[in-house]
């Protein structure tokens, strides 16, 4: 029996596929890249941005036309965010589904897969298993890591700030804490097998605490997983803001191993928009933290998310958005037009009046100024030497490595293949809007 799994969303969906593909594997499948050779097709989904769902039913049209054109279809399973979303809706839409399961249900798959496998694909009512179970502890050694350089690994899942236009808590749940421990042999099996560099998940990330130790808070946590021998990076995604405490800018300078990146998500430049949000932070404490990161660490890179067009949002509070954008100067942005998404609050109380054609109008002023930030910011780079962890072969030139600064930015090189998994040092030597160019030093 041979699966496939299709993943679309944020890196905590990355990951869930990881885990999914493990457990499939425990159970005696094998992967296959061929939608036409699997047995089971799981559609691991998101629906944190408009779309998603169309995006999905569009997915399930075209396995549908392929069973018509084979005369036999795979079990097909849908996961993730949209599947807790929408869970029986998705049935009325489409019968080419087998199994719908929720975000907090992942290590029933396989028992709920097998089900459907006996009935045989479409043959009996889909099952659908969305009741959560609060348990976020897995077995370790059984995530099938899909890069041999970089491993996730989550430490908390779900949320409890409620912003008003995020779905998340609704499709992930409240916050539940994963124990120290079972973090920590996480991170120390990644490592041996090959990680270098660890990346901390979490929808809140940095507001961790641990269930099992009182006294390991985020930045604690970090101290531990810096001690780790064989391991050379630590990344974390996504903090917010108002949990940035000074103990964990401390730790972000001292600890060596903790990249100079910060991805810190802000979504408008006006207090005004960021009350109506529910974001309970100021435009004024945003740039103060900014300004303590940077006092702390000179070097360090920020990257951002940004909402244009979210309810109510005037051209005064748009101009905050650029001007906050311009004196912040992020090494990168994720920006988005707002669209209402089920269950928020935003949807239930506010209504989305800003015309579509200006939504569009300030995207495109706001990635403007942004892409002119990051091409300064990346000219500036032109002559320094790197230390730039390689993950892959370059997406463009066999001939080429690719890998990422500490700060984050991508760099494309000369290289041997050998080299992937090391640390190389590297002259930079030209600069694109979202990659830099550069030599070996020791070539």
């Amino acid at each position: 029996m041979k699966y496939l799994i299709e993943t679309f969303g944020c890196q905590m969906n990355v990951h869930d596929s990881e885990r999914m593909a493990g457990l499939l594997e425990q159970a005696g499948y094998e992967s296959t890249a061929d939608e036409r050779d699997a047995d089971l097709i799981v559609i691991n989904t998101c629906s944190v941005r408009e779309r998603a769902e169309e995006k999905l039913f569009t997915r399930l049209g075209e396995l549908r036309q392929m069973a018509i054109e084979e005369g036999q279809r795979p079990v097909v399973a849908v996961a993730g965010c949209v599947a807790q979303q929408e869970g029986r809706h998705i049935l009325k839409r489409s019968n080419a589904v087998d199994v719908v399961i929720g975000t907090r249900n992942l290590k029933r798959l396989p028992m709920l897969v097998e089900r459907a496998v006996e009935q045989g694909a479409g043959a009996a009512p889909a099952t659908i298993d969305l009741d959560p179970i609060d348990d976020v502890s897995f077995p370790l050694g059984v995530v099938r890591r899909s890069d041999p350089v970089k491993a996730y690994v989550t430490i908390i899942e779900g949320c409890n700030e409620f912003c008003a236009f995020c779905v998340v808590p609704y499709t992930r749940g409240h916050e539940r804490m994963r124990p120290v421990a079972e973090i920590l042999a996480d991170a120390r099996h990644a490592v041996d097998t090959g990680a270098r560099e660890i990346q901390l998940l979490g929808q809140i990330v940095n507001h961790y605490q641990a269930p099992d130790d009182p006294a390991c808070d985020f930045a604690a946590l970090l101290e531990r997983l810096n001690t780790l021998d064989g391991l050379e990076r630590i990344r974390f995604a996504s903090p917010h803001p108002r949990h940035v405490t000074p103990r964990i800018i401390d730790a972000m300078r001292d600890l060596p191993k903790v990249c100079r990146h910060l991805h810190l998500p802000v979504q408008s430049g006006s207090s005004r928009m960021l009350a109506a949000m529910r974001r309970r932070h100021t435009r004024e404490e945003y740039v103060e933290l900014v300004a303590a990161l940077r006092e702390a660490m000179p070097d360090i890179a920020l990257s951002t998310d940004m909402i244009v067009g979210f309810a109510g949002e005037t051209e005064r509070d748009f101009e905050e958005t650029l001007s906050l954008t311009a004196a912040v100067r992020y090494h990168s942005m994720f920006s988005f037009k707002y669209s209402e998404r089920p269950n928020t609050l935003a949807l239930k109380r506010m209504n989305d009046d800003v015309p579509e054609e200006e939504k569009t109008r300030r995207i495109v002023a706001l990635q403007g100024l942004q892409k002119t930030i990051q091409g300064e910011l990346h000219s500036r780079a032109i002559g320094r030497i790197e230390p730039v962890l390689v993950d892959a072969r370059s997406r463009r030139r066999d001939w080429e490595l690719s890998g990422r600064t500490s700060g984050n930015t991508v760099v494309n090189f000369a290289g041997r293949p050998e080299w992937i998994g090391t640390t190389v040092a590297v002259r930079i030597t030209g600069a694109n809007p979202n990659s830099l160019r550069g030599e070996s030093v020791n070539s």
